[in-house]
């Protein structure tokens, strides 16, 4: 069993509607990011081993954002398909909210695979604020402390990292220390758009309280020139 992580810390996520979109935009941003975030959307309507050879085949990394959230028997059959995707896949996601019980069996099933991708547990969406965390949600606990309680329990279950809003890197890093791999999106360069992004922070400042890996959408993919755009935050990165 072998995982490769990605070097470089941007992620670009391609939310849009079709491969050819997509791929043009690997075309372009390769060179200048580390991988490629595919969620739902494109999955969805592409079909995910289509969608993962066609980007693989294009030469991205691709940060496979599924959100798996089920029943531990199907959740741990979904990893396995996922590792038989190829190589192509270096990270997936799987929701904290499902419980120990299925987080240890995604777990079982990716060590299970000759190669396998970086498991990470999603903890709180960048879309929820403390509000609905509590009114919407029911959830009593304090944001920043519910998002610190389940990386930890993704650390106990024996993922790789954990996906967070980057208001809570820093907490994170304190409890879960160096080793626990931190993706964070809501990162929104100054001069972009919030969108419907509610805890955001700048590049500079996600890397700076601690995170591994930034996924930035619309600020590259919806700009007039997304490779100026990518470009821009690598050089911020860089100073």
């Amino acid at each position: 069993m072998s995982v490769r992580s990605i070097e470089q810390p941007i992620l670009v996520a391609l939310d849009v509607a079709t491969i050819e979109t997509a791929l043009a935009l690997v075309g372009l941003l390769q060179p200048y990011v580390g991988g490629f975030k595919v969620g739902l959307e494109l999955c969805t309507a592409m079909g995910t081993p289509q969608v993962v050879e066609a980007v693989g085949q294009a030469g991205g990394n691709l940060f496979l954002d599924l959100k798996l959230h089920d029943i531990p028997n199907t959740v741990a059959a979904s990893v396995r398909a996922v590792c038989e995707l190829g190589s192509a896949v270096r990270m997936l996601t799987l929701h904290c909210q499902g419980g120990a019980a299925m987080l240890r069996a995604a777990v079982a099933a990716a060590h299970t695979a000759p190669q396998r991708p970086l498991l990470l547990g999603v903890t709180v969406l960048t879309s929820i604020d403390g509000e609905a965390l509590h009114n919407e949600l029911g959830v009593g606990a304090d944001l920043e402390a519910h998002v610190v309680h389940l990386a930890r329990l993704a650390q106990a279950c024996g993922l790789d990292g954990v996906v967070a809003s980057p208001h809570e890197v820093a907490a994170i890093r304190a409890a879960c220390g160096p080793e626990l791999l931190i993706v964070t999106p809501g990162v929104r360069p100054t001069w972009a758009a919030r969108d419907d992004q509610r805890r955001i922070m700048t590049p500079t400042e996600a890397i700076a309280a601690g995170a591994d890996y930034l996924v930035v959408g619309r600020p590259i993919t919806a700009a007039d020139d997304p490779v100026a755009a990518a470009a821009r935050i690598v050089a911020e990165l860089a100073r």
